[in-house]
Protein backbone atom coordinates (compact mmCIF):
# COMPACT_ATOMS: atom_id res chain seq x y z
CA UNK A 1 0.00 0.00 0.00
CA UNK A 2 3.33 2.88 0.51
CA UNK A 3 6.18 2.30 2.02
CA UNK A 4 5.96 4.94 4.74
CA UNK A 5 3.31 4.17 8.00
CA UNK A 6 2.64 6.53 10.58
CA UNK A 7 0.58 5.35 13.85
CA UNK A 8 -1.51 8.12 15.24
CA UNK A 9 -3.87 7.56 18.30
CA UNK A 10 -7.46 8.77 18.32
CA UNK A 11 -9.89 8.51 21.66
CA UNK A 12 -12.82 7.17 21.61
CA UNK A 13 -15.17 9.80 20.15
CA UNK A 14 -18.86 8.62 21.68
CA UNK A 15 -19.66 5.77 23.81
CA UNK A 16 -23.08 5.87 21.59
CA UNK A 17 -20.49 4.86 18.58
CA UNK A 18 -24.09 4.10 16.42
CA UNK A 19 -25.29 7.52 16.05
CA UNK A 20 -21.42 9.30 15.35
CA UNK A 21 -22.31 10.04 11.96
CA UNK A 22 -25.17 12.03 12.94
CA UNK A 23 -23.43 13.80 16.33
CA UNK A 24 -21.69 17.35 15.78
CA UNK A 25 -18.37 18.26 17.25
CA UNK A 26 -19.79 19.83 20.00
CA UNK A 27 -21.54 16.45 20.96
CA UNK A 28 -18.55 14.05 20.60
CA UNK A 29 -15.66 14.31 23.46
CA UNK A 30 -13.46 16.90 23.09
CA UNK A 31 -10.10 15.53 23.47
CA UNK A 32 -11.43 13.64 20.23
CA UNK A 33 -12.07 16.71 18.24
CA UNK A 34 -8.47 18.39 19.10
CA UNK A 35 -6.43 15.04 18.48
CA UNK A 36 -8.42 14.77 15.15
CA UNK A 37 -7.36 18.07 14.36
CA UNK A 38 -3.76 17.15 15.14
CA UNK A 39 -4.23 14.16 12.85
CA UNK A 40 -5.31 16.49 9.89
CA UNK A 41 -2.20 18.38 10.40
CA UNK A 42 0.06 15.38 10.25
CA UNK A 43 -1.98 14.11 7.11
CA UNK A 44 -1.08 17.33 5.89
CA UNK A 45 2.62 17.37 6.64
CA UNK A 46 3.10 14.18 5.04
CA UNK A 47 0.56 13.84 2.00
CA UNK A 48 1.90 13.55 -1.36
CA UNK A 49 0.25 12.43 -4.82
CA UNK A 50 -1.25 8.62 -4.54
CA UNK A 51 0.52 6.88 -7.67
CA UNK A 52 -1.35 3.51 -8.68
CA UNK A 53 -0.29 1.60 -11.55
CA UNK A 54 2.00 4.48 -12.74
CA UNK A 55 -0.89 6.84 -12.79
CA UNK A 56 -1.73 9.86 -10.18
CA UNK A 57 -5.06 9.69 -8.31
CA UNK A 58 -7.17 12.95 -7.90
CA UNK A 59 -9.20 13.47 -5.10
CA UNK A 60 -12.15 11.53 -6.63
CA UNK A 61 -10.06 8.55 -7.63
CA UNK A 62 -8.60 8.00 -4.07
CA UNK A 63 -11.98 8.09 -2.65
CA UNK A 64 -12.90 5.34 -4.58
CA UNK A 65 -9.62 3.74 -3.98
CA UNK A 66 -9.72 4.06 0.04
CA UNK A 67 -13.21 2.62 -0.13
CA UNK A 68 -11.79 -0.48 -2.50
CA UNK A 69 -9.47 -0.89 0.59
CA UNK A 70 -11.69 -0.49 3.28
CA UNK A 71 -13.71 -3.52 1.64
CA UNK A 72 -10.91 -5.70 1.54
CA UNK A 73 -9.61 -5.41 4.78
CA UNK A 74 -13.37 -6.06 6.12
CA UNK A 75 -13.25 -9.13 4.16
CA UNK A 76 -9.41 -10.41 4.91
CA UNK A 77 -8.45 -9.88 1.69
CA UNK A 78 -5.55 -7.57 3.18
CA UNK A 79 -3.26 -8.70 6.14
CA UNK A 80 -4.61 -6.90 9.10
CA UNK A 81 -2.53 -6.62 12.14
CA UNK A 82 -3.92 -9.08 13.87
CA UNK A 83 -3.62 -11.74 10.93
CA UNK A 84 0.15 -10.57 10.90
CA UNK A 85 0.89 -11.13 14.41
CA UNK A 86 -0.94 -14.54 14.01
CA UNK A 87 1.58 -15.56 11.29
CA UNK A 88 4.65 -14.08 13.13
CA UNK A 89 3.71 -16.34 15.65
CA UNK A 90 3.41 -19.29 14.33
CA UNK A 91 6.93 -19.35 12.27
CA UNK A 92 7.94 -18.79 15.48
CA UNK A 93 5.55 -21.75 17.11
CA UNK A 94 6.74 -24.20 14.70
CA UNK A 95 10.86 -23.06 15.97
CA UNK A 96 9.28 -24.23 18.85
CA UNK A 97 7.35 -27.38 18.05
CA UNK A 98 10.95 -27.93 16.05
CA UNK A 99 12.79 -28.12 19.24
CA UNK A 100 10.42 -30.32 20.92
CA UNK A 101 10.60 -32.78 18.64
CA UNK A 102 14.46 -32.49 18.23
CA UNK A 103 14.80 -33.34 21.95
CA UNK A 104 12.14 -36.39 21.70
CA UNK A 105 13.92 -37.50 18.62
CA UNK A 106 17.44 -37.82 20.26
CA UNK A 107 15.94 -41.09 22.64
CA UNK A 108 16.95 -44.41 21.28
CA UNK A 109 13.48 -46.70 21.25
CA UNK A 110 12.12 -48.04 23.16
CA UNK A 111 12.73 -46.27 27.23
CA UNK A 112 10.98 -46.86 30.74
CA UNK A 113 8.15 -44.70 30.56
CA UNK A 114 9.74 -42.95 33.82
CA UNK A 115 12.66 -41.68 31.46
CA UNK A 116 10.25 -40.48 28.28
CA UNK A 117 7.74 -38.18 30.72
CA UNK A 118 11.46 -36.68 32.23
CA UNK A 119 12.32 -35.99 28.96
CA UNK A 120 9.06 -35.04 27.52
CA UNK A 121 8.69 -32.28 30.36
CA UNK A 122 12.34 -30.95 29.80
CA UNK A 123 11.72 -30.23 26.18
CA UNK A 124 8.20 -28.74 26.79
CA UNK A 125 9.99 -26.46 29.25
CA UNK A 126 12.18 -25.52 26.64
CA UNK A 127 10.12 -25.29 23.71
CA UNK A 128 7.95 -22.61 25.80
CA UNK A 129 10.88 -20.58 27.00
CA UNK A 130 11.79 -20.14 23.59
CA UNK A 131 8.08 -18.82 22.69
CA UNK A 132 8.16 -16.58 25.32
CA UNK A 133 11.15 -15.04 24.67
CA UNK A 134 10.16 -14.73 20.47
CA UNK A 135 6.45 -14.06 20.85
CA UNK A 136 4.39 -11.20 19.43
CA UNK A 137 1.23 -9.81 20.95
CA UNK A 138 -0.30 -10.25 24.19
CA UNK A 139 -3.58 -11.37 22.94
CA UNK A 140 -2.78 -13.74 20.31
CA UNK A 141 0.31 -14.98 21.91
CA UNK A 142 -2.34 -16.34 24.36
CA UNK A 143 -3.58 -18.21 21.52
CA UNK A 144 -0.23 -19.72 20.11
CA UNK A 145 0.81 -20.79 23.18
CA UNK A 146 -2.35 -22.91 23.71
CA UNK A 147 -2.09 -24.17 20.12
CA UNK A 148 1.80 -24.73 21.17
CA UNK A 149 0.73 -26.94 23.66
CA UNK A 150 -1.68 -29.20 22.04
CA UNK A 151 0.58 -29.87 19.67
CA UNK A 152 3.25 -30.94 21.61
CA UNK A 153 0.50 -33.48 23.65
CA UNK A 154 -0.41 -34.96 20.18
CA UNK A 155 3.71 -35.57 19.41
CA UNK A 156 4.16 -37.41 22.91
CA UNK A 157 1.22 -39.12 22.48
CA UNK A 158 2.56 -40.86 19.01
CA UNK A 159 6.41 -40.97 20.90
CA UNK A 160 3.81 -42.71 23.79
CA UNK A 161 2.55 -45.05 20.84
CA UNK A 162 6.05 -45.65 19.56
CA UNK A 163 7.39 -46.36 22.45
CA UNK A 164 4.94 -48.72 22.73
CA UNK A 165 5.02 -50.74 20.20
CA UNK A 166 9.39 -50.83 20.16
CA UNK A 167 8.74 -52.18 23.69
CA UNK A 168 6.54 -55.10 23.02
CA UNK A 169 8.79 -55.57 19.71
CA UNK A 170 11.75 -55.66 21.58
CA UNK A 171 10.55 -57.83 24.78
CA UNK A 172 8.90 -60.73 22.16
CA UNK A 173 12.18 -60.80 20.07
CA UNK A 174 13.65 -61.75 23.70
CA UNK A 175 11.37 -63.93 25.34
CA UNK A 176 11.01 -65.83 22.03
CA UNK A 177 15.26 -66.04 22.35
CA UNK A 178 15.01 -67.57 25.85
CA UNK A 179 12.44 -69.86 25.02
CA UNK A 180 14.42 -71.47 22.40
CA UNK A 181 16.83 -71.74 24.84
CA UNK A 182 15.00 -73.35 27.55
CA UNK A 183 13.25 -75.75 24.64
CA UNK A 184 17.14 -76.60 23.57
CA UNK A 185 18.28 -77.25 27.24
CA UNK A 186 14.94 -79.69 27.52
CA UNK A 187 16.41 -81.86 24.77
CA UNK A 188 20.22 -82.15 25.77
CA UNK A 189 21.96 -85.48 25.09
CA UNK A 190 23.61 -85.26 28.17
CA UNK A 191 21.38 -83.75 31.06
CA UNK A 192 22.91 -81.56 33.08
CA UNK A 193 21.59 -79.37 35.98
CA UNK A 194 24.50 -77.38 36.23
CA UNK A 195 24.35 -76.48 32.24
CA UNK A 196 20.64 -75.67 33.15
CA UNK A 197 20.99 -73.60 35.45
CA UNK A 198 23.43 -71.19 33.67
CA UNK A 199 21.41 -71.30 30.67
CA UNK A 200 18.74 -70.26 33.00
CA UNK A 201 19.70 -67.50 34.78
CA UNK A 202 21.85 -65.82 31.42
CA UNK A 203 18.40 -65.93 29.78
CA UNK A 204 16.64 -64.48 32.57
CA UNK A 205 19.62 -61.85 33.48
CA UNK A 206 19.71 -60.91 29.43
CA UNK A 207 15.59 -60.32 29.39
CA UNK A 208 15.88 -57.94 32.61
CA UNK A 209 18.43 -55.93 31.32
CA UNK A 210 17.57 -55.67 27.59
CA UNK A 211 13.84 -55.76 27.67
CA UNK A 212 13.00 -52.32 28.47
CA UNK A 213 9.97 -49.45 27.79
CA UNK A 214 6.31 -49.75 28.97
CA UNK A 215 5.87 -53.87 27.74
CA UNK A 216 8.19 -54.92 30.41
CA UNK A 217 5.76 -55.06 33.16
CA UNK A 218 3.50 -57.25 31.15
CA UNK A 219 6.59 -59.62 29.91
CA UNK A 220 8.18 -59.95 32.62
CA UNK A 221 4.77 -61.84 34.37
CA UNK A 222 5.01 -63.95 30.98
CA UNK A 223 8.57 -64.54 31.21
CA UNK A 224 8.60 -66.04 35.02
CA UNK A 225 5.71 -68.24 34.07
CA UNK A 226 7.64 -69.76 30.98
CA UNK A 227 10.86 -70.04 33.23
CA UNK A 228 9.10 -71.93 35.95
CA UNK A 229 7.10 -74.08 34.11
CA UNK A 230 10.24 -75.44 31.64
CA UNK A 231 12.69 -75.39 35.12
CA UNK A 232 10.05 -77.97 36.38
CA UNK A 233 9.54 -79.92 33.28
CA UNK A 234 13.24 -80.65 33.09
CA UNK A 235 13.53 -81.34 37.31
CA UNK A 236 10.95 -83.99 36.20
CA UNK A 237 12.83 -85.47 33.16
CA UNK A 238 16.68 -84.94 34.91
CA UNK A 239 16.23 -88.05 37.23
CA UNK A 240 15.02 -90.40 34.55
CA UNK A 241 17.58 -89.38 32.03
CA UNK A 242 20.16 -89.87 33.99
CA UNK A 243 19.26 -92.90 35.51
CA UNK A 244 18.65 -94.28 31.77
CA UNK A 245 22.14 -93.34 30.64
CA UNK A 246 23.90 -94.93 33.73
CA UNK A 247 22.16 -97.97 32.66
CA UNK A 248 23.41 -97.49 28.95
CA UNK A 249 27.52 -96.96 30.22
CA UNK A 250 26.92 -100.22 32.43
CA UNK A 251 25.78 -102.17 29.97
CA UNK A 252 28.50 -100.47 27.12
CA UNK A 253 31.36 -100.82 29.94
CA UNK A 254 30.03 -104.40 29.67
CA UNK A 255 31.11 -104.86 26.11
CA UNK A 256 34.01 -103.15 26.12
CA UNK A 257 35.73 -105.65 29.12
CA UNK A 258 34.44 -108.29 27.32
CA UNK A 259 35.25 -107.94 23.62
CA UNK A 260 36.97 -104.83 23.15
CA UNK A 261 40.01 -104.45 26.93
CA UNK A 262 38.88 -108.02 27.56
CA UNK A 263 39.41 -106.73 31.36
CA UNK A 264 37.51 -108.71 33.19
CA UNK A 265 37.54 -106.92 36.30
CA UNK A 266 35.80 -103.87 34.56
CA UNK A 267 33.07 -106.31 32.90
CA UNK A 268 32.42 -108.00 36.13
CA UNK A 269 32.06 -104.03 37.85
CA UNK A 270 29.86 -103.04 34.96
CA UNK A 271 27.37 -106.15 35.64
CA UNK A 272 27.45 -105.23 39.17
CA UNK A 273 26.12 -101.57 38.37
CA UNK A 274 23.92 -102.62 35.89
CA UNK A 275 22.08 -105.47 38.05
CA UNK A 276 22.27 -102.62 40.94
CA UNK A 277 20.27 -99.86 38.98
CA UNK A 278 17.85 -102.39 37.42
CA UNK A 279 16.94 -104.32 40.78
CA UNK A 280 17.67 -102.57 43.74
CA UNK A 281 17.04 -98.78 42.72
CA UNK A 282 13.87 -99.92 41.41
CA UNK A 283 12.81 -102.47 44.43
CA UNK A 284 13.68 -99.57 46.81
CA UNK A 285 14.25 -96.73 45.47
CA UNK A 286 10.65 -94.88 44.21
CA UNK A 287 10.78 -92.28 42.07
CA UNK A 288 10.28 -89.55 44.70
CA UNK A 289 12.85 -91.15 46.92
CA UNK A 290 15.68 -91.10 44.21
CA UNK A 291 15.94 -87.57 44.26
CA UNK A 292 16.52 -87.56 47.84
CA UNK A 293 19.14 -90.28 48.60
CA UNK A 294 22.27 -89.40 49.69
CA UNK A 295 23.72 -92.07 47.96
CA UNK A 296 22.08 -90.58 44.76
CA UNK A 297 23.24 -87.08 45.27
CA UNK A 298 26.93 -88.64 44.94
CA UNK A 299 25.81 -90.14 41.34
CA UNK A 300 24.54 -86.75 40.28
CA UNK A 301 27.33 -84.64 41.32
CA UNK A 302 29.94 -86.69 40.01
CA UNK A 303 27.95 -86.82 36.96
CA UNK A 304 27.83 -83.12 36.54
CA UNK A 305 31.13 -82.73 37.39
CA UNK A 306 31.85 -85.15 34.39
CA UNK A 307 29.49 -83.72 32.21
CA UNK A 308 29.69 -80.00 32.49
CA UNK A 309 31.81 -77.40 34.07
CA UNK A 310 33.31 -73.95 32.49
CA UNK A 311 35.91 -75.80 30.79
CA UNK A 312 34.06 -78.17 28.85
CA UNK A 313 30.70 -78.78 28.11
CA UNK A 314 30.28 -82.77 27.42
CA UNK A 315 26.93 -82.16 25.82
CA UNK A 316 28.70 -80.43 22.70
CA UNK A 317 32.06 -82.58 22.30
CA UNK A 318 30.42 -86.18 23.27
CA UNK A 319 30.07 -87.59 19.46
CA UNK A 320 34.01 -85.76 19.20
CA UNK A 321 34.99 -87.08 22.26
CA UNK A 322 33.48 -90.83 21.87
CA UNK A 323 34.84 -91.06 18.00
CA UNK A 324 38.39 -90.01 19.73
CA UNK A 325 38.01 -93.03 22.41
CA UNK A 326 36.95 -95.75 19.63
CA UNK A 327 40.02 -94.59 17.50
CA UNK A 328 42.23 -94.80 20.28
CA UNK A 329 40.79 -98.34 21.26
CA UNK A 330 40.97 -99.91 17.71
CA UNK A 331 44.64 -98.65 17.65
CA UNK A 332 45.20 -100.50 20.91
CA UNK A 333 43.36 -103.16 19.95
CA UNK A 334 44.72 -103.80 16.54
CA UNK A 335 48.55 -101.82 16.34
CA UNK A 336 50.00 -101.30 19.99
CA UNK A 337 49.17 -104.71 21.36
CA UNK A 338 50.98 -106.88 18.32
CA UNK A 339 53.80 -103.96 19.16
CA UNK A 340 54.23 -104.67 22.28
CA UNK A 341 53.52 -108.27 22.52
CA UNK A 342 50.71 -110.23 24.39
CA UNK A 343 52.62 -109.72 28.09
CA UNK A 344 49.73 -107.39 30.03
CA UNK A 345 49.53 -106.67 33.57
CA UNK A 346 45.89 -106.73 34.04
CA UNK A 347 44.26 -110.08 33.88
CA UNK A 348 42.76 -110.25 30.52
CA UNK A 349 41.16 -113.31 28.89
CA UNK A 350 43.34 -115.77 27.61
CA UNK A 351 42.52 -118.35 25.28
CA UNK A 352 43.98 -122.05 26.96
CA UNK A 353 44.10 -123.69 23.63
CA UNK A 354 45.88 -121.31 21.45
CA UNK A 355 48.47 -121.29 24.51
CA UNK A 356 48.40 -124.22 25.78
CA UNK A 357 51.93 -125.85 26.40
CA UNK A 358 51.13 -129.46 26.65
CA UNK A 359 52.08 -132.10 23.74
CA UNK A 360 49.75 -132.94 21.18
CA UNK A 361 48.37 -136.00 21.22
CA UNK A 362 46.65 -138.11 18.38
Amino acid sequence: MGNNSTAFSLPQPHLQRTKLCDMEDKELEPLYVTRREQLKQVVGSIIKPKFVQGKTLNGKEFVSFLQQILEALNKGEIPSTGSLVEIFNKAILERCLKVYKEKLEGLRLPVPVEKLQQIHEVANGEAKLLFDKQHFGKHHAVQSILKLEDEITKVYKNFLLANEYQSSKLCEARFSECEDQMDHLQVLKLPSMAKFNAGFFYCNRTFVMECVGPAKERYDHRMSKMLLKSRALFIKEYNNKLFNWLVTFALVMVVLGRFVIKFFLLEIAAWVMFIFLETYTRMFWSAESLYYNPAWHIIVSSWETIVYSPLLDLDRWAIPIALLLLFWLFYWRCFARRKRGSRSVLPLYKNSHKNSSRPRSD
